[in-house]
């Protein structure tokens, strides 16, 4: 927390039990319209997946996965999934979905390496979604046609709960503005990643950043990717500008899927290449996985958001350090 701007006299804009009536408002919208503008059907997922299959998601790589064995289960572990990004796909294909068809669910994972502050928690809700594409639709235009109807999505959002409770005032842009990974870079080469972030989210309200997960011609990558869900060159994330805290706040990563080219491509960038033995690998390289385009919309950054709220932990119930519920007593910042 010290690392963001919080008001010294934070007032909530809602109480605790409009918050909690809010969000419920807020998810059931959100997700009836995500639904329609991209032709998905609402499907269960697991909590759990088994280790060893490449199912669960790496993130950077780097991250511990919560994983525990079960005496019914035999040697294999079991995993806590980090997000559905693969497991999405291969659900996909189990189910018969074709072009232009899709699904979406309600993923919930535990990162228990995530370092805590206004925006992360140890408990990660998301809708995750994934829909099947052919191959000429691998494309920006596609990636870009995508990320426009998400972001209609998200401005009926807003209207609406402007409508619910007119002291919610709307800050979101008609319009969303895309830039890659490497212009953001040659437009200030001499700030962070994140700063560049910022900077370009200020000055837009709305933007999508493409192309993350490659190295720049800096030498650096703007942000990491696993090498093996999205193709680095079709991906991106949406930002929104968040006046409460003064900076930009991601609301959604997502990406056209590797193929098997650019999976093999990734994997050797990437050191990775040990994960072509796995099952969902060799599935991707088989070519016996669809072809498709998918994401992740975090549900509590996006109640955040709407609600004007300056820690996450006001929407919802996760597991704080000491030192973080002592300073949210201190700023008058009510966690749930």
């Amino acid at each position: 927390m010290k690392n963001t701007k919080v008001l010294q006299e934070y007032v909530p804009k809602l109480n605790l039990m409009e918050t909690e009536v809010a969000i419920k408002q807020i998810k059931d919208f959100f997700e009836s319209k995500l639904s329609e503008a991209l032709s998905l059907i609402r499907v269960s997922a697991p909590i759990l997946l088994k280790g060893g299959k490449g199912l669960n998601d790496n993130l950077n790589g780097v991250e511990r996965v919560v994983a525990f064995d079960a005496v019914d289960i035999g040697d294999a572990p079991l995993e806590i999934v980090q997000s559905l990004a693969k497991w999405k796909r291969t659900a996909l294909a189990r189910y018969g979905f074709t072009p232009g068809q899709g699904l979406y669910t309600d993923m919930n994972a535990i990162r228990r390496d995530e370092t805590l502050d206004q925006l992360h928690s140890i408990y990660v809700d998301q809708w995750d979604w994934e829909k099947v594409i052919t191959k000429s639709q691998r494309t920006i235009k596609t990636l870009k046609s995508e990320v426009n109807k998400i972001y209609k999505v998200f401005l009926e959002t807003e209207q609406y709960l402007n409508h619910c409770y007119p002291k919610l005032t709307p800050v979101l842009p008609e319009e969303i503005y895309f830039i890659t990974a490497q212009e953001l870079e040659n437009l200030y080469p001499h700030y962070s990643p994140k700063e560049r972030e910022d900077l370009i989210t200020k000055q837009n309200g709305a933007v999508f950043i493409m192309q993350i997960g490659d190295i720049l011609r800096s030498g650096e990558k703007h942000d990491g990717r696993s090498p093996d869900y999205d193709d680095w060159s079709l991906n991106g994330d949406i930002l929104f500008w968040y006046p409460t805290l003064e900076r930009a706040v991601e609301v959604s990563s997502m990406g056209i899927r590797v193929d098997e080219r650019s999976l093999l491509k990734q994997l050797r960038l990437a050191n990775n290449e040990s994960r072509l033995t796995l099952d969902y690998h060799r599935s991707v390289l088989n070519n016996e996985l669809p072809l498709t385009i998918g994401g992740g919309i975090g549900q509590s950054r996006l109640c955040m958001f709407f609600l004007k709220k300056v820690h996450i932990g006001e929407v919802q119930a996760s597991v704080w350090n000491e030192q973080i519920i002592k300073e949210c007593l201190e700023r008058n910042i009510p966690l749930l």
